[in-house]
C-alpha cells in the first residue's frame, strides 16, 4: 500500500465512520483489508483503492465494515454489569414503578454479546421487572454483525468468553458446534443499523445508554458531538456507561460521574432530587460502594 493509498483510506474512514487512524496504523489497515481484497479477487489494496475511487460503493461499504468491526464478548469487563445489577436497575425500578417500562440502548453493539448480556441480566431480575415493557435497542454501523447478532448463534470460543456457565445452560441450546440463545432472550433485543455521525434522535430517549469501547476511535471533536447527541437522548435521571478507557473529562460538561462508580455518568443538569429518581440512583450507588 502506498502512502497515498493510506491517506485516501484514512480520510474516507474518518468521513464515513468517524474512525480516526493515526499515521502509524497502516499495519491495521493491511491486516483487515487484504483478506477483503482477496475475497474480491483483487490484487491487493492498491487495486481495491482504485475500485473505490471509481465509484464501487458496495466495496466501499465493505471496507468501512471491515475496519469498524470491533471485539466484543459477554459481560465484557464485568464491572459495568455489576453496577447495572446492584445499583442502577434497582433504583430505576423504583423510579419507573408507575410507568413500568424501561428503554436501554447499546451503541456499537457488534455481534450482540453486550445487549444479550443485559437481556439475560434483566431476565435474572424478573422479580423486579416481571410484566414490565422492556426495550433493548442494539445498533451498529455494520449490517453484517447485526445479522449475526439477530441469529443469536455463537461459537464455543465466544460463549466461553465472559459467559457464566449457569447462564449458558439456562439460556442457550447447542446446535452442532454452535450455541443459540433461546428465543425469549433474542426477542428482548431490537436491531437497527446506525451511524453515530448522523442524526440519531429518531431512536427516542433512554433510561440507560451503553456506549462502550467505541469513542476511543474518534477524535475529540467527534467525541464531543456524539456526547451532545447522547445527552439529548438520555432521561434526566438516566445512566450513561462508557468503556474503561473512556471518559467525559476534558471533552464535555454535559455529564457528571457517579460517585465511586467508574465508567457511569448522569446528566450534569439533572436536579439530584428530580422525582426522587436521581436520589434513588445515588443512594443505591453509595450503598453498593460501602
Amino acid at each position: 500500500m502506498t502512502p497515498l493509498d493510506y491517506e485516501y483510506l484514512r480520510k474516507l474512514l474518518k468521513e464515513r465512520s468517524g474512525l480516526d487512524l493515526s499515521a502509524d496504523k497502516q499495519y491495521l489497515v493491511e491486516s483487515r483489508l487484504l483478506p477483503l481484497a482477496r475475497r474480491s479477487n483483487l490484487n491487493g489494496i492498491p487495486e481495491l483503492v482504485q475500485r473505490m475511487k471509481g465509484g464501487a460503493e458496495l466495496l466501499t461499504s465493505e471496507v468501512v465494515e471491515a475496519m469498524t468491526t470491533n471485539e466484543t464478548f459477554f459481560f465484557r469487563d464485568k464491572i459495568p454489569f455489576d453496577h447495572l445489577k446492584d445499583a442502577v436497575l434497582p433504583a430505576l425500578a423504583r423510579a419507573r414503578a408507575a410507568r413500568r417500562s424501561l428503554r436501554i440502548w447499546c451503541a456499537a453493539s457488534s455481534t450482540g454479546q453486550e445487549p444479550y448480556s443485559i437481556a439475560m441480566l434483566l431476565k435474572e431480575m424478573s422479580a423486579l421487572f416481571g410484566g414490565w415493557r422492556i426495550e433493548i435497542i442494539a445498533t451498529d454501523l455494520s449490517q453484517a454483525v447485526l445479522e449475526k447478532s439477530k441469529a443469536g448463534l455463537f461459537s464455543q470460543f465466544e460463549v466461553q468468553r465472559g459467559l457464566p456457565i449457569q447462564l449458558l445452560v439456562k439460556y442457550f441450546v447447542q446446535k452442532g458446534e454452535l450455541w443459540q440463545l433461546n428465543a425469549d432472550i433474542r426477542s428482548m433485543v431490537q436491531h437497527r443499523q446506525l451511524n453515530l455521525l448522523q442524526d440519531i434522535s429518531h431512536l427516542g430517549t433512554f433510561d440507560v445508554i451503553f456506549c462502550r469501547n467505541v469513542l476511543i476511535y474518534f477524535d475529540q471533536q467527534t467525541k464531543a458531538s456524539i456526547f451532545g447527541k447522547v445527552a439529548r437522548m438520555l432521561e434526566p435521571d438516566g445512566v450513561l456507561a462508557l468503556g474503561a478507557a473512556e471518559s467525559v473529562v476534558g471533552i464535555t460538561n454535559l455529564f457528571r460521574p457517579y460517585p465511586d462508580r467508574r465508567g457511569l455518568y448522569q446528566p450534569s443538569t439533572a436536579p439530584v432530587a428530580r422525582a426522587g429518581a436521581a436520589v434513588h440512583v445515588l443512594k443505591a450507588v453509595a450503598s453498593a460502594a460501602r
